[in-house]
C-alpha cells in the first residue's frame, strides 16, 4: 500500500510543481486503444510494449479537462481508501456522485487509465469489479475473511469470488478445467452433472465476455494445479474472440497480461470442423452478418494467429462457409449429445487445437 501511495502522491507532485511554474497541469498515460503499443509474446500473450507511444490529458484544453478534474477525483478516492484499508466497487464509485462522472464505463475507463499510469493492478487500488462469472466443480478454497466454500458439483453455482487475490487454501482433484462460453450450456452440463460423470473437473463461465475477476480465477486455478484448460465456445467470430481473451488477453487490459493471460489453455469446441464432421444440417445453422464477417477478418489478421496454423484453418473454414453455429445445436442430434457424446468422445481422443 505504502507503493500506492507514494505513486499517487508523485502524480500530485508533479500537478502542484506545474502549477507553481504557472504551467498547465498535465498527466500523461500509455496509449491503450490501438494495436500499435501491442507485442505478441507466446509465453505471456498480448502485451505493451515497453516504451509504447502516450497521450497527455491537459487540464487546460476544453476537451480533456473534463477526464483531468475526474482522474484527480477518483485519485483522491483510491488514495483514502488505501490509506484507511477499505474497498470500493466500480459501481460504489459511479453512485458516489452519478451526476459528476455521467455513465459507469467513463468510471470504468478512468479506473483502467489510472491502473496503467500508475503501473499497479486495479485490486492493489482497492477497486473491486462486480463479479458476473460462475464456478463450480471439484474445487474448494477459503476467502479472505475465512469463509470456507465448497463449489463440488450439486445444482448450485457460485460466483466467483470477488477477491480472487486473496483466496487460499485452495483444493481440487480436477483432472481439467472447462471454460464455457454461454451460461446456458454451463446450466445445462450442471444438470447432467458432467463434473462428475467423466472424471472429476473444473467448470467455470464468465457468461459471455469475461470480466476480470472470472479471468483472474482462472490463471489462478492454472498457476495451482498446472491441469490442462479446454474451452467450450460458440463456433462463431464472438466465440473465438472470448476465447482469444483468456488465452491471449485483450487490447485494453494489456499492461496486465501477467496476471491474467493463460496460454496454455485448448480449443475444444464447437470447432467449425465438427459441423461438417458430425453432419450437422444446414438448416439448424446461421448465416454470418456483415458484422461477422468483420469480426473474424479483425481476428484472422491478429499477430496470434500466425502460431496457431490449425486455428488458422478451422477459420478458414468458418469464412468459407459463412455460417455459425451454437453450442445448443448439437441438440439437434439428441437433447443430451453434448455432455454425453461430443465430450467424452473429444476429451477422450484428444479432438482439441
Amino acid at each position: 500500500s505504502s507503493e500506492v501511495l507514494e505513486a499517487i502522491e508523485n502524480v500530485i507532485e508533479d500537478v502542484v510543481k506545474s502549477l507553481a511554474q504557472k504551467k498547465a497541469p498535465v498527466l500523461t498515460l500509455a496509449n491503450r486503444s490501438g494495436w500499435r503499443n501491442i507485442e505478441f509474446k507466446d509465453s505471456v500473450g498480448l502485451q505493451m510494449i515497453p516504451h509504447c507511444t502516450t497521450k497527455q490529458i491537459r487540464s487546460d484544453c476544453p476537451r480533456s479537462a473534463p477526464k483531468f478534474a475526474l482522474m484527480l477525483k477518483i485519485l483522491s478516492m483510491i488514495y483514502k481508501m488505501v490509506q484507511t484499508n477499505t474497498y470500493a466497487t466500480k459501481r460504489d464509485i459511479y453512485y458516489s456522485d452519478t451526476l459528476l462522472f455521467g455513465s459507469q464505463s467513463v468510471v470504468d475507463n478512468i479506473i483502467n487509465d489510472i491502473s496503467c499510469m500508475l503501473k499497479i493492478p486495479r485490486r492493489s487500488l482497492h477497486i473491486l469489479s462486480t463479479t458476473k462469472g460462475f464456478v463450480a466443480g471439484n474445487l474448494s478454497y477459503t476467502e479472505e475473511d475465512g469463509t470456507k466454500v465448497n463449489c463440488t458439483c450439486g445444482a448450485t453455482v457460485l460466483t466467483v469470488p470477488s477477491n480472487v487475490q486473496g483466496i487460499k487454501n485452495l483444493i481440487s482433484h480436477a483432472k481439467f478445467m472447462l471454460i464455457v462460453e454461454k451460461d446456458a450450456t454451463f446450466q445445462r452440463l450442471l444438470d447432467d452433472d458432467f463434473c462428475n460423470k467423466l472424471s472429476p473437473c473444473i467448470m467455470i463461465t464468465g457468461r459471455g465476455v469475461p470480466d476480470l475477476n472470472t479471468r483472474l480465477l482462472v490463471r489462478k486455478l492454472w498457476d495451482t494445479f498446472q491441469i490442462p484448460i479446454f474451452t467450450l465456445m460458440d463456433a462463431d467470430p464472438h466465440g473465438v474472440e472470448i476465447m482469444c481473451i483468456y488465452k491471449y488477453g485483450s487490447v485494453s487490459m494489456s499492461f496486465e497480461a501477467h496476471h491474467l493471460t493463460v496460454p496454455s489453455i485448448k480449443w475444444l469446441g464447437l470447432l467449425p470442423s465438427d459441423l461438417e464432421r458430425l453432419n450437422i444440417r444446414k438448416d439448424v445453422l446461421i448465416p454470418f452478418t456483415k458484422q461477422d464477417q468483420s469480426k473474424l477478418a479483425s481476428i484472422q489478421k491478429r499477430p496470434y494467429i500466425a502460431c496457431q496454423p490449425m486455428w488458422k484453418k478451422e477459420l478458414e473454414i468458418m469464412a468459407a462457409s459463412k455460417l455459425k453455429a451454437e453450442i445448443q445445436v448439437l441438440t439437434s442430434l439428441s437433447s443430451d449429445y453434448l455432455s454425453r457424446v461430443y465430450l467424452p468422445n473429444k476429451l477422450q481422443f484428444g479432438g482439441w487445437l
